[in-house]
């Protein structure tokens, strides 16, 4: 662990300077400014302009413009969902905008004039949470990030490993019940079919649509409009002690745990860390994920059992890391 800290001071250390990171998501565009620590020191959002990948670059330029007054910045860092080359220059496919093969770092920076890092979404919160966050004390990690499907990221010894073709952490995309759920991706049985706001969503609304007795607080709390039951509102009932909604998340939480299991067997990390927007369940995801991984991992009993903790930075965490990853690359890959 000494080395672990020790490198992240050497990361600190190795430019002071200021950097923006910008996090791009399907409906907004979050950036702001962040220092060698971590901290956001001013903030900014717009809407994602649709899907016109011009529109989209002038909306990064006119955020970097705005935070970087007043702030002397050295480097832009880009966060997006979608597949980047190894190189970090081109957005291969990104699921949300009209990207494919999307030179987008050196569009940026011709208009930027600064240095700009491209980097995939969950990599970025991935780093944020290994240096400022959760995932401070350890060395190999694996993070999960719980949102509309799920993504993941891998900080191993210092570096984010990205595998040989630069797509690397695709967890959600492994198959996990042959020929069950169709996922997006073209295949079925994909674990975010059964780990993700998505599905929690999708099996509410299936229970409420049989006018299950027990999902009448689903039904009362959406006025009896089952199609806009959403992972949001059963997390909230959850919250405030629905039982079929505390059995929904639990539900989820148990196939959240069986895949963290199937990692573990392939990756054998020391701690994972699980981010996203269903986190908001708190335990309430997290205890019984725990449980399931616990039993079903291979050698359970007699072998050591990776950690698994909540996120730490939040929905900050993307264009914290970004920023940082922009700052830092130069020395990181030096």
């Amino acid at each position: 662990m000494a080395a672990g800290q020790g490198l992240r001071e050497h990361l600190r250390l190795g430019r002071k300077g200021l950097a923006i990171g910008v996090d791009i998501g399907g409906t907004k565009v979050a950036a702001g400014v962040v220092d060698a620590d971590g901290r956001i020191l001013s903030q900014a959002k717009r809407s994602t302009p649709g899907n016109d990948p011009r529109a989209v670059e002038q909306v990064i330029v006119e955020l970097v413009e705005e935070l970087g007054r007043g702030h002397r910045i050295w480097s832009v860092g880009i966060g997006a969902a979608g597949w980047m080359d190894l190189d970090g220059g081109t957005v291969l496919f990104s699921p949300h905008l009209a990207w494919r093969n999307e030179p987008l770092r050196d569009n940026l920076q011709r208009l930027l004039r600064r240095p700009v890092l491209l980097t995939n979404d969950a990599d970025a919160a991935g780093w944020a949470e290994w240096r400022f966050g959760a995932g401070r004390a350890e060395n190999r990690l694996v993070c999960i990030t719980l949102g509309t499907g799920i993504g993941g990221a891998m900080v191993m010894d210092g570096r984010l490993e990205r595998g040989r073709f630069g797509v690397a952490g695709e967890f959600g995309h492994q198959i996990i019940v042959p020929g069950g759920h169709r996922c997006e991706c073209g295949n079925r049985g994909c674990w975010e079919q059964y780990a993700s706001g998505n599905a929690l969503g999708r099996e509410a609304r299936e229970l409420a649509a049989a006018n299950s007795p027990v999902a009448q607080e689903l039904l009362k709390a959406v006025h009896g409009d089952v199609e806009s039951i959403t992972g949001v509102i059963v997390t909230e009932l959850a919250e405030a002690g629905d039982r079929t909604s505390r059995e929904l998340i639990e539900d989820v939480g148990e196939w959240l745990g069986l895949g963290l299991a199937n990692l573990a067997a392939a990756l054998d990390p020391g701690t994972f860390v699980i981010g996203g927007g269903l986190c908001d369940a708190g335990e309430l995801l997290v205890a019984p994920a725990r449980k399931a991984f616990a039993r079903n991992l291979t050698g359970r009993g007699f072998r050591p059992a990776a950690r698994i903790e909540l996120a730490a930075l939040g929905p900050n965490a993307g264009l914290i890391g970004a920023a940082d990853l922009s700052r830092v690359s130069s020395r990181m890959h030096s």
